[in-house]
This record gives structure tokens, sequence and C-alpha cells, in this order.
């Protein structure tokens, strides 16, 4: 970064409309981290405990790995499986032991486990009411630029884990229109999807 694109320096940030979007988004990270504290400690788990929780709730069974978790959530395997254990303990979540390899497992709800999910939703509840507030094609334009910047970080190994149709073998597109060869349809900005269940990495 050039150091005269100093974000967090008032002077500069008022005169820089990209600073004040990256600082804007800085503020809605840390209210999502606040309301996930929140929940997690209304229900007496940790915050990633949660994100576990909820990732394995909806995910394919070979993501749900200590590996692929460490990925998803950018931490330490250590810290998944420190995580895991305890999720254990309280009877949330179940191993199933690899057949193929002694030393890995995959992690799966018990009935306890779905049902703390079924409570913990809401903590995005506060930023859904404000988009509620925006038409659809300020919704659009709004999504567009998440689903850009997100690709983005992702191809420059910012974010490790990303299953968004851009980053998808099923995926093509010329002169800013978009096609899914696996639904065999033209995609609209509100059909990309950032985590498709049918996700498959494009060869590098």
């Amino acid at each position: 970064m050039n150091k005269a694109e100093r974000i967090f320096d008032l002077e500069f940030q008022q005169e820089d409309v990209r600073s004040k979007i990256v600082v804007g988004l800085e503020r809605i990270g840390e209210v999502f981290r606040a309301l996930l504290w929140d929940y997690a400690k209304s229900v007496g788990i940790s915050p990633i405990q949660i994100q576990i929780l909820v990732f394995v709730a909806h995910h394919k069974p070979e993501y749900c790995t200590v590996s692929y978790l460490a990925m998803e959530f950018n931490v330490t395997k250590p810290t998944i499986s420190d995580a895991v254990k305890v999720l254990e303990q309280k009877q949330m979540v179940k191993r199933i032991d690899s057949l193929k390899d002694k030393r890995s497992y995959q992690v799966s709800l018990t009935t306890q486990g779905k049902n703390l999910v079924d409570e913990v939703y809401g903590y995005g509840g506060p930023f859904l009411r404000e988009l509620n507030n925006f038409d659809s094609s300020q919704l659009e334009g709004l999504y567009h630029s998440i689903t850009h910047i997100i690709y983005g970080l992702n191809k420059h190994g910012i974010i490790q884990v990303q299953r968004t149709c851009y980053a998808c073998a099923f995926h093509q597109s010329s002169d800013h229109q978009h096609f899914c060869t696996l639904l065999d349809k033209e995609l609209t900005t509100s059909n990309i999807r950032l985590d498709c269940p049918e996700y498959t990495a494009k060869e590098k």
C-alpha cells in the first residue's frame, strides 16, 4: 500500500472514499463480532464454537474436518480441535472417524447441537432489519460490490476458502455476463452465490 494511503488518518480519510468504505466495513465487522459474542455468552459457548456448529449444520460432511474448518475460519488446527473437544463434552457434536485415515474425522451435530443452531440464527437479525430499508436495486448493487471484494481478497490469498460462483469450475463469463454450466442458466447479480453447495474449484 502506498504510504500516502493512510486509511485511518482522519485528514486523509475525509478526502478518500475508499478509506471511508474500509473504515465502514471495519465497524460493521466489529458489530458482527459483538453480536456473536453476546449470543455465545447467552448459550455458554465461545464464538468459534457457534461458528463451527452453524457451519457443520449446513455443509457437506467432507468440509466438516479439522483441517477444512481451520482454513474456513483462518485459525490453527489445534484451535479447532480444542473447540470441537468442548462441543463434544457438551454433547453438541460427535466425531465420525475416517475409514481411510485413523487420525482424521468428520464433525457431525447431535440433536442438542441442531437445537442450539436453531437458537443462534438471530444474531444477524439487526443487519437484516437495516437491509429491509434498501430497495431491490440498492441491495443488488451492494451485493455486487461485496461479492467482488470477497473474490478479490480470495485471489490475493487473504481469504483462504472460497465457494463463490466466480471461483467455480462451472462458472463462465463474457462481456460482464455470467453463466452456470451445471444449472445451465444465466446468472444475474442476485443469482451469484457466496457459498454454493455444488461448488467445484477451478483448475489452476
